[in-house]
């Protein structure tokens, strides 16, 4: 398999892992993987109460390479902030309130989840 494949797979199931841990939450799953344009795509799109949340998720079978979190930058975070105005523009939902979280997979067998909440464009 090649390292492309490899990562893939890798995300989805990262992904996958992350959907569950917000429906555990009690959230709901709006969308999964839409996407904006070439490069910016949203991996998760969820309501939190009356809050619509743009998820970013990042998923690493260990920490050899960094931790998941370091692989997002300004740049990406402004990608995923385009990227959620357009989905409300298309959805033509008045949503008061949306914000951008980040969730990190870590570990392949039993991995552990980290969440962090309204991430600063700043």
């Amino acid at each position: 398999m090649s390292e492309k494949n490899y990562n893939k797979i890798v995300g989805e199931k990262g992904e996958e892992i992350a959907c569950n841990y917000l429906k555990n939450l009690g959230w709901t799953i709006l969308e999964r993987n839409f996407r904006y344009s070439r490069i910016s795509e949203i991996d998760i799109i969820a309501k939190d109460n009356d809050t619509i949340v743009f998820v970013e998720v990042k998923t690493r079978t260990s920490a050899s390479f960094g931790h998941p979190f370091e692989a997002i930058n300004k740049n990406k975070l402004l990608n995923i902030f385009k990227a959620g105005l357009s989905y409300l523009q298309k959805t033509k939902e008045h949503y008061k309130r949306y914000r951008i979280d980040i969730i990190s997979v870590l570990g392949k067998y039993k991995p552990e989840i980290e969440h962090l909440k309204n991430i600063s464009l700043n």
